[in-house]
Formats: structure tokens, C-alpha cells, sequence
């Protein structure tokens, strides 16, 4: 719809298609999630990975979605924690990468972490790559629910004390004081292959929530699309009006200079050097 260029030989012809390079176009957003696909692939060594959800009680979704100023922290909180458990459990360092997702099946404002996490982690004092932290242990898991669950509550803590909390004070304490008793839900995978991790992450990366396929009609009024129904495990049609289809819409798309994708760990920027020299000596040995 918006054009193309025509690259042509005696006997060759390329197509170029103009693209709106919308964070909100499903074409765009593909082709930018295969690029980075590739460039992934380069980096990550061939080890095992695992894959870390990280949610919180709903009654943090609203207080986010009024001070979404403070929704770009909550990736490093995520990564904190899992990093200080990796450190206070195995004193080993780990590859990790976090994307945030903040809806639901149903277009609903519901923030959470999908993290990857090597199945393993580098020992620097030893000089050591261990195979496997046993995230899937039930201690452990109680242990990084923990960990999630001190961070998320002291960041609230600090932002009601720094006065950058548009939320009722009174009502956030309130909230803190009582989740801060309650288990969180947490949720960790198998180990799975390096090529399956690039595919999985794939999906959550520069695309918006409703794939095209997922629109199935409309009638200048209003829009259905298949909404994801989780519990029942199914897809169901949902119409809505097309001004309250954007409305559900606008939440999820990402602030201007907000990367989809965040590295942490030996994939943070300054340890990529490290996390090279381990691929060749440590985790993959000729």
C-alpha cells in the first residue's frame, strides 16, 4: 500500500517495499524480530537455557499502569533477582535476557517477565563454568520467588519514598504490607536448546499483541479479533468497537526508546567479551 522500489538488471528484478516501520505493524515488526533472530544466534553460546516467569499479585497492574514511568525498572528488578540468587546459591554469573509483556490474552493491562536464563553459570573465582543450577528444585524456585518478590515490593517502597508515586501512598502501603505475606507465582521451564530459546523469544519481540491472523473481521464499526483464552485453553472472538479496540490497544505499545529487549548478566554490554572468551574455553572446549 505505500509503494515500493524496483531494482533492476538485464536480467534480474528486486522489489523493496516501502514499510511504515510502526512499532505497531505485525509485517515490520517480523521482519525486525528475524533480524534480531540472526544477530542472536551469533552471540549466545551452545548451552542450554531456561526460561523464568516472572509475575506479580494484580493488585500491582493498576498502580503500573497509573505510573508507567516506573514500568521500564521493572525489567532490572527481574534480573536482579535472579542474579542475586545465582550469586548467593552458586556464586556464578549467568546469561540472562528479559522482555517484558504487558498484556493478556484478553488485551488486559497484566505486566510480567518472560526471562531466559542459562541452564548454567561461570564461577569467576574458579574460573568454572558449571553445567546446570538446578532452577527447577523446589527450594530454588521457592528461593528466586523470594528473591522477585523482595525486589518488586523494595522498589514500591523506594519509589513512595522518593515522592514519584502517583498512586494513593496510603493505599500502596497497604498493598505492600499485604502481599509481602503471600506466595507469588513464578514459573520455570525445562531445559531447552539454544535454537528453541531464539524461537521462543522470537514471538514477545517487536511485534504487537494481536498477530493479523487473530483479526478476523470488520465492519467499518467495530473489530474481532481471537482473543487467547488461557483457563480454557482455547481462542474466542471478541467484538469490540473500533475506538475501544484502540483504547485496549495503547497500553501495550512501547515508549519511545524502550528497548523490547533487555541483557543482563554475561550478555550485559561490558561482560560480551567474557561471555566470548568463556564460548571458546569454557562452555564449548574442542
Amino acid at each position: 500500500m505505500l509503494g515500493a522500489e524496483v531494482y533492476a538488471s538485464a536480467t534480474e528484478q528486486k522489489i523493496v517495499y516501502h514499510t511504515c516501520k510502526s512499532r505497531f505493524c505485525p509485517s515490520c515488526g517480523s521482519r525486525a524480530a528475524s533480524v534480531w533472530q540472526e544477530e542472536l544466534e551469533t552471540v549466545l553460546p551452545q548451552v542450554p537455557h531456561v526460561e523464568i516467569n516472572l509475575t506479580m499479585p494484580k493488585a500491582f497492574w493498576s498502580i503500573l499502569e497509573q505510573n508507567r514511568h516506573l514500568l521500564g525498572d521493572v525489567p532490572a528488578l527481574g534480573a536482579a533477582a535472579i542474579q542475586f540468587w545465582a550469586k548467593a546459591t552458586y556464586s556464578a554469573n549467568v546469561i540472562l535476557m528479559v522482555v517484558q509483556q504487558t498484556y493478556g490474552g484478553f488485551l488486559n493491562f497484566y505486566p510480567h517477565l518472560h526471562t531466559l536464563v542459562s541452564a548454567g553459570g561461570f564461577v569467576e573465582s574458579r574460573g568454572q563454568w558449571i553445567p546446570s543450577l538446578q532452577f527447577g528444585k523446589e527450594q530454588h524456585q521457592r528461593e528466586l520467588m523470594l528473591a522477585w518478590r523482595f525486589a518488586v515490593l523494595a522498589f514500591f517502597n523506594e519509589a513512595i519514598k522518593g515522592g514519584v508515586l502517583k498512586s494513593d501512598r496510603a493505599e500502596v502501603r497497604n498493598i505492600l504490607e499485604k502481599e509481602s505475606k503471600r506466595n507469588w507465582n513464578i514459573y520455570v521451564g525445562r531445559p531447552v536448546s539454544k535454537k528453541l530459546v531464539i524461537s521462543h523469544i522470537g514471538r514477545y519481540i517487536r511485534k504487537p499483541p494481536v498477530a493479523q491472523h487473530r483479526l478476523t473481521g470488520s465492519n467499518g464499526r467495530e473489530v474481532q479479533y481471537l482473543a487467547k483464552d488461557t483457563r480454557n485453553d482455547c481462542l474466542t472472538p471478541i467484538l469490540h468497537a473500533n475506538q475501544k479496540f484502540v483504547e485496549l490497544l495503547i497500553p501495550h505499545v512501547m515508549d519511545r526508546y524502550q528497548n523490547s529487549m533487555r541483557y543482563f548478566g554475561l550478555l550485559a554490554p561490558r561482560s560480551k567479551i567474557l561471555l566470548a572468551d568463556l564460548a571458546r574455553e569454557c562452555i564449548c572446549p574442542p
